[in-house]
């Protein structure tokens, strides 16, 4: 049984399809999340635990925000059945490249500080960072570790490491501050596997080490990387270094050129951001829906999402393609064709989608679909956790699936339009809007913005005025969500794009409306935006 707390600090909007559920510690979030996962109504998409705080996202056309609230209320100081906890047993060879200097920084001597690591009863708090990351706490822990001053550009996978009141193992290679400890060769995450992530928030962790001295086994050598930590990519798309022949007798196009970045994007892998993996997808869901509708898809097949253009292809089969989103010259065996219509692409005959002068992302989609292997449920390439499919290349052969049952429609009249240099933008209220003075919510809504050219599928940089706060303390990491405006210590806001991180640390003062966001998934540097209020839902 788990009696989640009645102290609720708050339940604060997060846009408008998803609330922040505050509460006083770290305890607090990990009981309140046993509690939610263990009867979650219909419409609850994802729970994501953080530092003080759950995020519930909800499809609000099944249970409204206001509705979500009431269930949450309903569970405070009620005893609900919960699955109790699994317990995962790591093996762990200490021979971390910090592990004298951590030991010396905390005053204990290094087998001091193995044997308190390796006999805490550990927990999953929640995840973050990258897929599979794990934030594990104990009360058997004492000790708070400051991070390295400097981050190391690469961490090995399978690294353990140390970092305030936490310990967690990295999945893959990625940059990182914490002090590392010790390596495992444990599978953290497998998207390939029924659960992917060997880390869940909940889980109860035992650190397990042949040798608990580290006399035997500690070299002060920084560790190989970890195969086994690796995650898994599988794909069907065919790179050109990798050996590997072209699926035989298969409908495809071969990529000539990729242009500045081609990915292959669905609508997505909502759902499993508590286990740190973003939604990912088309940053133009209506781009995507629009095209596959055009060849006779069901609207969620995957295409391929190009990057301001320059991008040529060569069918190998006969196929059907349109190009929506963005707009540029399309040229099929140098003659002009049209967007927003399906056209037939011969065996043998070259694409050509050229750079874009209006909009910053063009859709090919193509009758069938790109046929890919699927990861958590999505065909969709995140850039940032590596999940996916590879980005196209040069040489790439690109499956497609068999023809739908449904006909090439009849064109509708022309209801696509270029995207505009100007956009208004609509914004639901963000959590943590009470951090900013009224002058800095004002300036949100009166400026005009203009997107930077640090603009990317993870985060897109905005210039303009700086917004002040006015609480500049720390805040603790939570929860986010595609569209969430997050404003740094500079005061230069983020609007956190498809790839962006699940959880962050720098205060959310809005998010863009649901309707808006594909017109801003088109926003190219140099695009004016100015923010105008979302109705409440």
């Amino acid at each position: 049984m788990v009696t989640p707390t009645a102290a609720f600090r708050r339940v604060r909007p997060m846009g408008e399809r998803a609330v922040l559920v505050e509460v006083p510690t770290l305890a607090d979030v990990v009981s309140l999340h046993a509690a939610l996962a263990a009867s979650p109504p219909p419409g609850v998409i994802d729970l994501v635990p953080a530092a003080r705080t759950v995020l519930v996202q909800v499809d609000p056309e099944v249970l409204p925000p206001a509705a979500a609230r009431d269930w949450i209320a309903g569970l405070t100081g009620r005893a609900v059945d919960a699955s109790p906890a699994s317990t995962v047993e790591l093996d762990i060879r200490y021979d971390g490249a910090d592990l004298a200097e951590t030991a010396a920084l905390l005053d204990v001597d290094v087998d001091e500080l193995v044997r308190r690591h390796c006999g805490a009863v550990w927990t999953v708090a929640f995840t973050g960072f990258a897929p599979g990351f794990g934030y594990l706490v104990s009360d058997d822990w004492p000790f708070d570790v400051p991070r390295l001053a400097t981050p190391r550009t690469r961490v090995p996978a399978g690294s353990v490491g140390l970092a305030a009141g936490f310990t967690g193992a990295y999945p893959r290679e990625t940059p990182g501050g914490w002090r590392l400890v010790g390596t495992t060769e444990a599978p953290l995450f497998d998207p390939g596997s029924a659960v992917p992530a060997l880390l869940a928030p909940g889980t109860r962790v035992r650190f397990r080490s042949p040798s608990p001295s580290p006399s035997g086994t500690y070299s002060g050598q920084e560790s190989a990387p970890v195969a086994a930590g690796r995650a898994r990519r599988p794909s069907a798309v065919v790179q050109p270094d990798s050996g590997h022949a072209r699926v035989g007798g298969g409908l495809g196009f071969e990529v000539i050129e990729a242009g500045l970045l081609a990915t292959v994007q669905d609508l997505g892998r909502p759902g499993r951001a508590a286990l740190g993996v973003a939604r990912s997808g088309a940053m133009d869901r209506t781009a995507l829906r629009a095209g596959n509708r055009l060849v006779g898809n069901p609207e969620g097949r995957a295409g391929v999402e190009i990057t301001m253009g320059g991008f040529r292809a060569r069918a190998h089969t006969p196929l059907w393609f349109a190009v929506t989103g963005g707009w540029g010259p399309v040229r099929l065996d140098g003659r002009a064709v049209d967007p927003y219509t399906a056209h037939e692409w011969p065996a043998g005959s070259e694409l050509h989608i050229d750079w874009a002068t209006h909009g910053v992302r063009m859709m090919l989609t193509v009758r069938g679909g790109v046929d890919v292997d699927e990861v958590l449920g999505s065909r969709s390439t995140d850039v940032l956790a590596g999940l996916g499919p590879d980005r196209l290349v040069a040489g790439a052969w690109v499956p497609v699936g068999e023809d739908p049952a449904a006909p090439i429609p009849v064109a509708p009249p022309a209801a696509w339009g270029v995207p505009a240099d100007d956009l208004e933008i609509l914004l639901a209220p963000g959590p943590r809007a009470d951090r900013f003075t009224d002058a800095t919510l004002a300036a949100l809504f009166e400026a005009e913005w203009t997107v930077g050219e640090e603009s990317d599928r993870v985060g897109m940089r905005l210039d303009g005025p700086g917004l002040p706060r006015r609480d500049d303390g720390e805040l603790p990491s939570e929860g986010m969500v595609v569209g969430a405006i997050q404003v740094p210590p500079s005061g230069r806001p983020t609007v956190l794009g498809a790839d962006g991180p699940v959880t962050g640390g720098y205060p959310v003062i809005a998010v863009v409306a649901d309707a808006s966001w594909d017109a801003l998934g088109q926003a190219r540097p140099g695009t004016r935006v100015r923010f105008r209020h979302a109705r409440p839902v």
